[in-house]
C-alpha cells in the first residue's frame, strides 16, 4: 500500500498587489504519495509554484489545509517549518545556486553539515554521476553539470521529497535528460517522492500521475499505468 505523505484540501492562495487581489489557488484538493513521480502542468500564472512553494514550507495558503503525514503545516511555527524543510525537504530550481567560490563537494557538504543522517558529500555526488568532476568550481562546469550538483546537494540529506521546479528549463535536451535522469535515480533509489514543475509536456511519460494545473485548480490527474523510459520520450 502507498503512504500518503501530502494531503492539502480546498487550498486558497490569494495575493495582493496594492488594491488588487490575485487568486492563486483557488480551493485545490491534492494527494501524493511516497515513492512516485509527480509532474505538474499548466501555463504560467496556472499556479504551480505557489502549490510547490506551499507543500515545501516555502510559503503559507491564505486558507486550507495542507498536511505532511500527520503534520499540520498551516499551523506549524516559522521554526516548526525550517525543521521540516532541513529534515525531510530536498528543492531543486530552474537556477542552480550554488556558491561560486566553493567546489562541488563543498557545495553539497553545506547541507551535509547541517543533516541528521545524510550521505557522504561524494555519495551524493555518485548517486548523480559526479565524483570525478568533485573537486571542480561552478565556473568549471557545464549547465547540466551546475543542475546536477545541485540535486546531489537537495538529496544529500536523504530527504522523503524532492521538489523540482523547471528543473530542465534553461536546459538543452540533451543535458536535459541527464538531470532528469539523475532525478529518476533518486526516486528509484531512495524511494523519494519526486514532485516536478515543468512546460514540457513531453516529461509527462515519466511520470506515475500528471496534474495539470488551470487558473489555480486542478484541470486533471493523469495516472501512466507505465512510466516511459527518457529514450521512448519524443522531445
Amino acid at each position: 500500500m502507498k503512504t500518503l505523505v501530502f494531503s492539502a484540501k480546498n487550498l486558497k492562495k490569494i495575493y495582493k498587489v496594492g488594491e488588487l487581489e490575485v487568486q492563486a489557488l483557488r480551493g485545490l484538493d491534492l494527494e501524493l504519495f511516497d515513492n512516485e513521480v509527480v509532474v505538474l502542468l499548466g501555463p504560467s500564472g496556472s499556479g504551480k509554484s505557489t502549490l510547490l512553494n506551499i507543500l515545501g514550507g516555502l510559503d503559507n495558503p491564505s486558507s486550507g489545509e495542507v498536511f505532511y503525514k500527520d503534520h499540520n503545516l498551516v499551523t506549524s511555527t516559522a521554526k516548526e517549518l525550517t525543521q521540516f524543510r532541513r529534515d525531510h525537504v530536498g528543492f531543486v530550481f530552474q537556477f542552480y545556486n550554488l556558491i561560486s567560490s566553493l567546489t562541488a563537494e563543498e557545495n553539497v557538504q553545506l547541507i551535509t553539515d547541517i543533516s541528521k543522517n545524510p550521505f557522504t558529500p561524494m555519495e551524493a555526488l555518485e548517486l548523480v554521476g559526479l565524483s570525478p568532476r568533485a573537486t571542480h568550481f561552478p565556473s568549471q562546469l557545464s549547465g547540466g553539470e551546475q543542475q546536477r550538483i545541485a540535486i546531489a546537494r537537495a538529496v544529500a540529506k536523504r530527504p522523503d521529497i524532492l521538489l523540482c521546479d523547471e528543473p530542465t528549463g534553461a536546459l538543452d535536451v540533451q543535458t536535459g535528460k541527464q538531470v532528469l535522469a539523475a532525478i529518476l535515480r533518486v526516486n528509484q533509489e531512495l524511494g523519494t517522492l519526486v514532485c516536478v514543475i515543468t512546460h514540457n509536456a513531453a516529461i509527462a511519460g515519466l511520470a506515475d500521475r500528471v496534474i495539470h494545473l488551470a487558473d489555480g485548480g486542478i484541470k486533471s490527474i493523469i495516472t501512466n499505468s507505465k512510466r516511459m523510459g527518457l529514450d521512448e520520450i519524443q522531445w
